[in-house]
């Protein structure tokens, strides 16, 4: 086990240096850098002048150079003024005129320039944020939909099974931004209980009202394909013969289900589950730009539509380090739930 995981550790580092080569490429296109260039000097700049903001701020260096740098590898270049006199590149961040190793590795995930501020002060009170409905997604959602999944498989063919059927169907088939809008209609315009909106669940400002309906569409959304994963679990292993065994001794239809069927049941929802931490992670764009929740997600759309380039690369690296590691955890998880799966 602990040499699968240090090899799996080590695909984990390439994929991610990979990835995040690919990123940094498409973040830095010619287009970006010009809007960038544009959005820091006028709107009316010359093409001249343009070019010269990208030279004197090290846009036009080497790129793998600048990935270098970005990584923590290479010396980051302070910037130059007409004379060429060093000067920060960004002062708002605290920069120097030394060339010094700042970089991810080192930490320092750059400058935003559209809150200008470090990406880490913007970076990580969203992902807290984020993490905290992430949290209470969870606690809503995996009890509800292994209880509905259980049940229905219990049952199979029953109306029972065939009316949470029906439910789980209906609740994944409602994209979030459909369900969301569905819930203010009826919470906050017919029944008045948020004053009118569910807007404005800052971070600083979460409470209970504000917080509710954006934990309840992702719920909900994400309790259908679990709740049905289940059920389709727990049927093939209500119909196994070990389970014929159990009820043919005389044990309990409760107890073969809580003692025998429902771990091995367990088995395929949970990497279900686990996968729903990196659809959380950036699949609650559109429920936090809805309900205007200053997450990870909402971070990320105000990033790519100002163009800020290291906020960018910020959000892209945790997105692709949370993929990574809950994929470990999955498989970690996996082996230890199944004992008939040995990691060689």
């Amino acid at each position: 086990m602990l040499s699968f995981i240090a090899r799996r550790l080590g695909v984990m580092v390439l994929t991610m240096i990979c990835l995040t080569f690919v990123v940094f490429y498409l973040v830095n296109l010619e287009p970006n850098l010009k809007k960038l260039a544009l959005t820091q000097t006028n709107s009316r700049a010359t093409q001249e002048q343009v070019e010269s903001w990208l030279t004197r701020y090290g846009y036009r260096d080497a790129f793998l150079e600048r990935y270098a740098e970005w990584i923590g590898l290479w010396p980051k270049q302070p910037a130059r003024d007409e004379a060429g006199k060093p000067i920060p590149r960004f002062s708002y961040c605290g920069e120097t005129v030394e060339p010094r190793l700042s970089g991810v590795l080192e930490g320092d995930f750059g400058c935003s320039t559209k809150f200008r501020t470090k990406v880490s002060n913007k970076l990580f009170p969203a992902l807290e944020a984020t993490g905290i409905l992430m949290f209470w997604v969870m606690v809503v959602m995996i009890p509800g939909a292994l209880l509905i999944g259980v049940f229905a498989g219990m049952r199979e063919g029953s109306k029972t099974d065939r009316t949470l059927s029906i439910l789980a169907i209906g609740s994944t088939a409602t994209p979030e931004y459909v369900s969301g809008v569905i819930f203010t209609v009826i919470f906050a315009t017919w029944l008045g209980w948020f004053n009118g909106s569910a807007a404005s669940a800052t971070f600083k400002g979460i409470t209970f009202v504000n917080f509710t309906l954006p934990v309840m569409t992702l719920a909900i959304y994400g309790m259908g394909y679990i709740a049905r994963m289940t059920r389709a679990s727990m049927v093939e292993v209500m119909t196994a013969q070990y389970i014929r065994t159990a009820r043919l001794k005389g044990l309990s239809f409760k107890a073969v289900v809580v003692k025998h069927a429902l771990r091995n049941a367990l088995i395929a929802p949970f990497t279900v589950i686990m996968l729903q931490f990196p659809w959380l992670l950036t699949g609650v764009v559109v429920v936090e730009i809805m309900f205007r929740y200053q997450g990870f997600g909402y971070t990320l759309v105000e990033a790519a539509g100002n163009n800020d380039i290291d906020l960018l690369l910020g959000c892209s690296l945790v997105s692709v380090f949370i993929v990574l590691i809950t994929q470990l955890i999955s498989d970690i998880g996996y082996a230890l739930l199944n004992p008939r799966i040995r990691v060689q």
